[in-house]
């Protein structure tokens, strides 16, 4: 049963016992038959579903006769797909709908959600990035007989089986409970750390270090999920931005907790403190996360605004059959145009990114005369810091011309200012170019601006894909355009080592600069595109206009 986007009249409301449905306060709940007359559509509810009312008459009275709205929404926090008809009575306002912004207590409940999924997504990076800073005492440990060469092996494996898992875990998030992947995902990975700790061999380093790689997976596309779920289009940029900066806290914490234990007390002490710290947030988040407001209990945060008030009669009366776990993929991802534009977007930004992240020291000593790795690394720490800032002011911008700006898609929006990002990244990597030799300061301010407005696309991306596909396909969403992100990143190691050693630093540079143009390239014809509740805007005033 698809949503109505404005007020919907009951007529009549009756219990099983035929008797007027008066009364009802609060979350009390009366299975119920109605008919509920809403624009183009007259909504037979079967007998099977919710008919709950949260009166919120000035007078308080314990009986209510005055009209009430309703509105049909899917239940998506049930496998089964089953609507809810959820009736309100704001302040005697019959044709107003309450949306979750109306209830009280609501705010409160969603920063709490936000929280959660702001440090479950750090202590992932936590978890994923505590072999790296553990690895030179781990090296350093004779008894273990390891070299660089074996920790090349053991992190090889993991961006492997992280793409694909993402790719699966992605789609499986819109059929399972992304909470439950979330905080499941975490604990479990916690207790890989763990067991790295206590093992002492390569075949089982590999072994463990690609569980978690696969166990990685199911972080971002849950938080997607839950994200989309809590927070209206006009606000969601600001969010998902600021959700983004779990990756700068987790890259910013890994080298602090697991180096100084590790340096400390020991390299298997650098795995398991992360570990506890992820078990622990798993533990949390299974206890106090919820997958969309309506399964703690409130409305849905937004609807369709935008179409006909005037009532005309249709009938409905069968509920829509959940789609599997494939055809969610291939009808609402794979066969979507947009979600390739952006996922082939993805894979040339992931180049960039990955080749910045994984080339500038190197860069640094060998053509502008940085003497060690440690003062090129102090040159290049602004990365993620650019990272941070440029991220969360590109969700505000994005929500601004959204709010303020003239009528139009508002996936488009956020393309247009992906697409300004880009050219930043681009001018930014000339420049970086250009610095002369010992302008260690120089070198420091661009870096930073490359972070800046590299994090910028790698955020905005993920957010267009998520409100292309609707709440129903966030999660296989996220794990498509992740897995083409992921090639992009693969693409940035040997490919260009190879390139850099047969014609220089230039063509490295040439390379970066020329994915930044293919990308913006890519993005141009989906400029103006609309999300999933504006086409549905769109598909409810076609039908009011045809009856």
């Amino acid at each position: 049963m698809k949503a109505l986007s404005q007020s919907a009249r009951v007529q009549p409301l009756t219990n099983k016992s035929n008797a007027p449905a008066t009364g009802l306060r609060g979350a009390n709940a009366a299975k119920a038959t109605c008919r509920i007359q809403h624009k183009a559509s007259v909504f037979k509810v079967p007998s099977s579903l919710n008919v709950v009312s949260r009166a919120r008459s000035k007078r308080n009275q314990s009986r209510t006769t005055s009209p009430v709205v309703a509105m049909a929404v899917p239940d998506d926090s049930k496998p089964t797909g089953k609507a809810e008809v959820v009736a309100a009575e704001v302040d005697d306002q019959p044709g107003k709908v309450q949306l979750a912004g109306d209830v009280p207590g609501f705010t409160f409940r969603r920063l709490g959600i936000f929280a959660c999924i702001l440090f479950g997504y750090s202590c992932y990076y936590l978890t994923r990035n505590s072999l790296t800073f553990t690895a030179p005492v781990l090296v350093a440990d004779a008894a273990l007989g390891m070299d660089v060469v074996s920790i090349g092996v053991v992190t090889s494996i993991f961006p492997l089986c992280y793409g694909c898992s993402k790719f699966v875990s992605g789609t499986l998030s819109d059929v399972l409970s992304p909470r439950v992947m979330l905080g499941g995902g975490l604990f479990l990975t916690g207790l890989i750390n763990v067991a790295f700790g206590c093992s002492s061999t390569l075949t089982l380093f590999c072994i463990i270090w690609a569980a978690n790689g696969i166990l990685q997976g199911f972080g971002a596309p849950s938080c997607a999920k839950i994200l989309t779920a809590w927070f209206a289009t006009k606000e969601r940029g600001t969010y998902w931005g600021m959700w983004n900066i779990a990756h700068n806290m987790g890259g910013f914490t890994a080298p602090i907790l697991a180096g100084t234990m590790a340096r400390n007390f020991g390299w298997r002490y650098g795995l398991f403190a992360p570990g506890a710290i992820a078990i622990v947030m798993g533990i949390i988040l299974m206890i106090f996360c919820k997958d969309s407001p309506e399964s703690a209990g409130y409305p849905p945060v937004e609807l369709p605004e935008k179409s006909s008030k005037k009532p005309v009669k249709v009938e409905v009366e069968e509920e829509e059959t959940p789609m599997s776990v494939r055809e969610n993929l291939v009808k609402n991802v794979l066969s979507n145009p947009y979600i390739w534009g952006l996922a082939l977007t993805y894979f040339c930004v992931y180049i960039v990114r990955q080749a910045v992240t994984s080339w500038s020291v190197f860069y640094l000593i060998k053509e502008k005369g940085v003497l060690d790795a440690a003062s090129a690394a102090t040159q290049v720490a602004g990365l993620e810091l650019g990272g941070l800032f440029g991220s969360i002011l590109a969700g505000r911008i994005s929500d601004y011309m959204i709010n303020n700006g003239s009528p139009g898609g508002a996936v488009g929006k956020r393309i247009k200012v992906v697409m300004a990002y880009l050219v930043g990244v681009a001018a930014s990597l000339l420049v970086f170019r250009l610095v002369p030799p010992g302008a260690g300061l120089a070198n420091a301010a661009v870096v930073f601006m490359i972070g800046f407005f590299l994090y910028g696309p790698q955020m905005l991306i993920g957010l267009c894909g998520a409100e292309i596909v609707g709440r129903k396909s966030v999660g296989a969403s996220e794990g498509f355009l992740g897995w083409v992100a992921y090639l992009g990143a693969a693409n940035a190691g040997a490919p260009l080592s190879i390139l850099v050693r047969q014609y220089g630093w230039d063509a490295f540079f040439i390379t970066l600069v020329g994915a930044c143009g293919a990308a913006i390239c890519l993005l141009y014809p989906i400029r103006n595109a609309k999300s999933f509740v504006q086409r549905e805007e769109d598909e409810i005033a076609l039908a009011a206009k045809a009856a």
